[in-house]
């Protein structure tokens, strides 16, 4: 006996007509997926182009702010400004780093959090970003790279990469200010997930040098 006789598919429909369902039924669900995969990649594609067009604005507010300006929004209605320029001279990398390390600040940039020193500053500096965006470069770090970070008064204060670790978000001790003065990346792991709300951190640490 065949299989679907034995679940009794045979006497409820033709075998043709089961066919017929079945192509159909298949055909509705590809057009399902191609339509979920379209809007998933329009969704990225969005994300990564608000992402890097803000980059003109935050830039030209930064030349404002290196010029003596005070807390200069991008535009109009944000509700974050520069506060230092991150580079990465082995990598070719800037970033501009926001006020903020939070929703509102970091799908334009890497975002300075709120309570630790600020970018430059003596204590531990902890910025946050998307693993997928401004802060994807940090995959590549490694020891003895060299970041530098440029303060709003225009003074440029070296560091230098010491580790790299993976830990759990529940890790809070990363922002504490004891120790030495250091700059503290953070963003999610691992950098090829699906989703950004898993429980892991990248985390790299750097030292004044």
């Amino acid at each position: 006996m065949k299989a679907d006789a034995a679940w009794g598919v045979e006497c409820a429909w033709s075998a043709v007509r089961a066919g017929r369902r079945t192509s159909r039924g298949w055909f509705v669900l590809g057009i399902l997926l191609v339509a979920l995969g379209t809007w998933q990649l329009g969704r990225g594609v969005w994300i990564q182009a608000k992402a890097w067009l803000a980059q003109g604005l935050i830039a030209h507010a930064w030349s404002r702010t290196l010029a003596g300006e005070r807390d200069v929004k991008p535009w109009g209605w944000a509700d974050t400004w520069p506060v230092a320029r991150l580079t990465v001279p082995r990598l070719g990398v800037e970033r501009y780093v926001l006020a903020g390390a939070d929703g509102a600040a970091m799908p334009f940039g890497p975002g300075h959090m709120h309570g630790t020193a600020l970018p430059g500053a003596a204590g531990n500096t902890v910025i946050g970003g998307h693993r997928d965006t401004h802060l994807a470069f940090m995959r590549r770090l490694r020891p003895g790279d060299a970041l530098e970070v440029e303060r709003p008064d225009g003074v440029r204060v070296s560091y230098r990469v010491v580790s790299a670790d993976v830990l759990d978000r529940r890790e809070i001790w990363v922002a504490k200010q004891d120790g030495p003065t250091r700059l503290t990346l953070v963003t999610c792991y691992p950098f090829d997930a699906l989703g950004a709300d898993g429980p892991l951190r990248y985390v790299v640490v750097a030292l004044t040098d």
